[in-house]
């Protein structure tokens, strides 16, 4: 991926921050993937993502590498500004910028506080995407996802989320999923996840146009990192047998159509995952 320097001004980092308690709202991408006994092994979400990792010291190593990636979820967030910025505006709409907060081991959001065990989420109660860095260790050593575009992809991903809060879906679908029963809901939040997928194929198609950002790879890196993280592949490994009812963000072929699908057109009126035509 190219950097072109400018990062955005609305990233707190909070490395070093604080406990608290609460209970989680509007994950994201990370929770599946890091939450596996909430997803995948019937734990209860609200005790795995109310626990925080014990701190650990870091080395120097670690802290320069951090930073790096610190400058490049900066500059990530400063094109999705300047993309959906542009995307509202030709549509008539003001586009209000997320916050990203960058933090260690725990932080406290307005929806409840959050540890690394989360992994990035997405807040619609504060309007902000929280994110420890260490996840995309994680990424590369566990998922085999190399590469720094699953950098973008999951920054892009929790961004849409937050179209989705000013576009009014989430608040729609989080209410059907309060009134649905359990398989009901999940469906609802895999429809949910696709449609942040999309929008994160959305925002590629319109960076690469606007900046010239993609280097050859990074679309196979994005589509690698989709599925890594697809509800049937981790369930496969984990439990070695699927049990589709318990989906929460979509299989792996869901997760890559809909983020190809974004970046091929470009059109974020053709991401209506929760139409007829959304089962692959």
């Amino acid at each position: 991926m190219r950097w072109n320097g400018r990062e955005s001004s609305n990233v707190d980092d909070a490395r070093g921050g604080g406990f608290g308690g609460g209970k989680l709202v509007g994950g994201g991408l990370g929770a599946l993937v890091i939450g596996l006994i909430v997803y995948l092994l019937g734990g209860d979400p609200s005790q795995v993502l109310q626990q925080a990792d014990v701190p650990q010291q870091k080395t120097t190593q670690q802290t320069q590498a951090e930073d790096v990636l610190l400058s490049h979820t900066k500059q990530v967030l400063a094109y999705t500004e300047d993309v959906w910025d542009s995307i509202f505006t030709a549509r008539g709409m003001t586009y209000s910028k997320p916050g990203l907060e960058v933090f260690d081991y725990a932080t406290e959001s307005a929806c409840g506080q959050a540890g690394s065990a989360s992994g990035p989420f997405y807040c619609p109660l504060d309007r902000k995407v929280y994110m420890d860095l260490c996840f995309f260790k994680e990424m590369d050593e566990r998922f085999h996802v190399p590469g720094d575009f699953p950098l973008a992809y999951v920054i892009a991903h929790e961004v849409g989320h937050h179209v989705q809060n000013l576009l009014g879906t989430s608040e729609k679908v989080h209410d059907y999923m309060q009134h649905s029963g359990k398989a009901e809901a999940n469906k609802a939040s895999v429809k949910l996840e696709l449609q942040a997928d999309f929008y994160a194929g959305v925002w590629a198609y319109h960076a690469n146009r606007m900046y010239h950002i993609l280097d050859p790879g990074d679309i196979e890196e994005a589509l690698n990192a989709a599925a890594a993280v697809g509800d049937d592949r981790l369930q496969k490994e984990s439990k070695g047998y699927l049990v589709p009812d318990a989906f929460t963000h979509g299989t792996s072929a869901q997760r890559m159509y809909w983020f190809k699908k974004g970046f091929e057109t470009g059109d974020i009126t053709q991401g209506n995952t929760f139409g007829k035509d959304e089962d692959l």
